[in-house]
């Protein structure tokens, strides 16, 4: 991997040249929340936030899209070859995007998420952990690869990785506004890594954690917390790994039609209902059990699940901590 320096000065600049690989989005506040929007100015971006409300994930798997369109008796797909550049990614949220690669990019791959994840540009860049922040322990508090570049914070620019061959050409093709990195970028560097390692508050146990997964299916804890949960969906429409949709046909009249792709949540009664009326996961103790099963349970082939972003903690309205029930959980076998 090659390493540069972007001086502070040259930011602006920089920020303006990626504009022609595409529309770029950034993340700015709105209210108390942040979010991915498009942006025109480098003055807009909000640089050190904490996390967004909707994960990056929204530019490749959206919470609701057309995918086909009943016109003159024939279904039509809408074009969208927009090219984009997502700017200013956490390294939790580049780590959730691979996950839903190895879904959606199997063979055979989603069509509609693979061109928009060929036509987008990813800009990383570093942040410090709030307290809701648990991704260190899952070992996606820093990205490998995932990204075009990435931005680490120095007290008079940012140090930048170099991950892939877009990078490099953008790197190349503005040579004026990068500096070669020096000893002094690299301690400062290490000091910032230290700084924001040391920053995590939550930590999620790993050791034994399948095992006690499959030893705890019975514990009480499930139902404690279950009665708590509104069942409302929040935790999926807003953690970066979940993938589960539903596709309906919205009949116009009897020549046009609709067919459209949206979030569906495993929180919901009817995403258990299959054919004959029956539910694979009747209760809200079931569909509660099951969330924490699909995001802790590891998989020696694939990884957990989840990255730790905190999402889910911080939009749960009835206040549930996703790191607390595991602990009660494993603290309730005998």
């Amino acid at each position: 991997m090659r390493y540069v320096k972007l001086p502070s000065e040259n930011f602006e600049g920089f920020f303006e040249s990626l504009k022609v690989w595409g529309d770029i989005y950034a993340p700015i506040k709105k209210g108390n929340i942040y979010t991915f929007q498009r942006v025109d100015s480098a003055s807009e971006v909000e640089l050190h936030y904490t996390r967004t409300m909707l994960p990056p994930k929204k530019f490749f798997f959206r919470p609701r899209e057309t995918l086909l369109k009943l016109e003159k008796n024939q279904w039509v797909e809408p074009s969208d070859g927009r090219k984009a550049v997502l700017f200013g990614v956490h390294s939790c949220d580049i780590h959730g995007l691979k996950i839903l690669d190895k879904v959606y990019l199997d063979e055979p791959p989603d069509p509609y998420y693979k061109r928009r994840r060929e036509n987008t540009l990813i800009i990383g860049i570093s942040c410090i952990p709030d307290e809701y922040c648990f991704c260190k322990s899952l070992g996606t508090h820093f990205a490998m690869d995932g990204f075009d570049l990435f931005l680490h914070e120095l007290p008079d620019g940012w140090l930048v990785r170099i991950g892939s061959v877009r990078g490099h050409e953008i790197v190349w093709e503005n040579g004026e506004l990068f500096d070669e990195v020096t000893d002094e970028d690299l301690a400062h560097f290490k000091e910032f890594e230290e700084k924001r390692s040391k920053a995590f508050q939550k930590e999620i146990p790993q050791e034994g954690l399948a095992d006690m997964l499959d030893l705890a299916y019975n514990s009480p804890v499930w139902k404690k917390y279950a009665e708590i949960c509104l069942a409302c969906g929040n935790c999926n429409m807003v953690c970066p790994t979940c993938r589960c949709y539903e596709v309906c046909d919205h009949w116009v009249d009897a020549y046009k039609a609709v067919r459209e792709r949206r979030y569906d949540s495993c929180f919901m009664e009817n995403h258990g209902l299959v054919a004959g009326g029956h539910n694979f996961r009747p209760t809200r103790l079931d569909r509660f059990r099951h969330r924490y099963y699909c995001k802790s349970y590891f998989d020696p082939s694939a990884g957990y699940n989840c990255v730790g972003c905190g999402r889910c903690d911080e939009f749960c309205p009835a206040k549930i901590e996703h790191v607390k029930v595991l602990e009660e959980v494993r603290g309730s076998l005998q």
